[in-house]
């Protein structure tokens, strides 16, 4: 991580917050155009017409390419992970980090398959950040440094970005954010993450209501909760995802934690994840509850619950072949095919 940041301080996001460019409406005109013109029943392709009508109003061109996609995955290490909640200790995530980088786990072959350039961006992992039932996780400066390290992941060219994490103890974070910007009890938000069950379940939720019990009360505001609950990780994603927008680089989020994160954008203006698609529904039982909150229906449903942006990654072949059907079919004229009514 950057030891340096443009960003200063939080107060310096909460601006750029107010200044989000928003769809290209003439792209999505163009994109509808097309899709009335070509070979099929209208809807009948389902959501893979609104797929590409989303990719050309974010990217801002019509037709959307996807030449240059990227899977970006940001790791970092969690204090809350002293208390037991993980099933593994957090030296895994350094040594998961060093999986990526040799090629071994299963998003290197989901890249593969996708011909998605693969990124893992390191967040102090030799400083996991402050126990949040101690303290909040990390100073406003921190936040602020993690947040613009996320945003450099975003560089021309990219004309996708899939978003994920890998940091031990990070469902514990994603379910206090969650609880604290939502609501609801603990329980309703903590679920097995790499495979707790019994007493480290218990241990768990007791941890995610001992952490908003400290900070709840003192917190000003969804990016001041992401502060005090959650990771040099998941405040890099929160960066990137700024960033995609101001570049016009549409999202796709993987499971839990980056849906976590992502919601502290929604809870601060529910337009500011409009560029932005949940890939699938993690089998981590409060993920189901925060995609209704923000209004995401996912791709898929596989029973996944890995992180390491597996399923946004997964997802990239499906919004190709949105894409070819969009630009590639014929039309009716083209193949002199009868229209509706025709």
């Amino acid at each position: 991580m950057a030891n340096s940041s443009p960003m200063a301080s939080l107060d310096e996001i909460r601006a750029i917050l107010n200044d989000l460019p928003g769809p290209d409406l003439e792209a999505g005109t163009a994109a509808a155009a097309r899709e009335a013109e070509l070979t099929k029943p209208p809807g009948s392709l389902g959501r893979l017409e609104e797929l590409t009508h989303w990719l050309a109003t974010w990217q801002g061109k019509h037709p959307p390419t996807i030449d240059h996609p990227r899977t970006a995955i940001f790791a970092g290490n969690h204090g809350v992970a002293v208390r037991g909640v993980s099933a593994y200790p957090a030296t895994v995530t350094a040594q998961m980090v060093q999986n990526f980088i040799g090629g071994g786990a299963a998003v290197n072959q989901l890249c593969k398959i996708a011909d998605a350039d693969l990124r893992v961006y390191e967040l102090a992992l030799e400083e996991p950040t402050a126990d949040f039932v101690i303290a909040p996780a990390m100073s406003d400066g921190d936040c602020a440094m993690a947040m613009a390290y996320g945003m450099m992941a975003v560089e021309p060219g990219v004309d996708l970005i899939a978003l994920g994490e890998m940091g031990i103890g990070n469902t514990t974070s994603a379910a206090a954010l969650c609880c604290a910007l939502f609501g609801g009890e603990a329980k309703d938000w903590v679920g097995p993450g790499t495979g707790v069950a019994g007493e480290a379940l218990t241990r768990k939720i007791e941890t995610v209501e001992a952490g908003l019990a400290r900070h709840r009360g003192e917190a000003t505001d969804a990016l001041d909760l992401l502060r005090r609950l959650g990771g040099r990780e998941l405040a890099a994603l929160v960066g990137a995802i700024i960033a995609a927008r101001r570049g016009r680089v549409p999202v796709v989020l993987d499971g839990y934690a980056a849906t976590a994160a992502a919601a502290v954008l929604y809870a601060m203006d529910n337009r500011a994840l409009d560029h932005c698609i949940v890939a699938h529904r993690s089998a981590e039982p409060g993920h189901g509850r925060l995609l209704e909150k923000i209004g995401k229906v996912p791709l898929l449903d596989l029973g996944m619950r890995l992180g390491e942006a597996s399923g946004a990654t997964l997802a990239i072949p499906l919004l190709k072949a949105a894409i070819a059907c969009h630009r590639d079919m014929a039309t009716f004229a083209e193949a002199g095919v009868s229209g509706k009514g025709g």
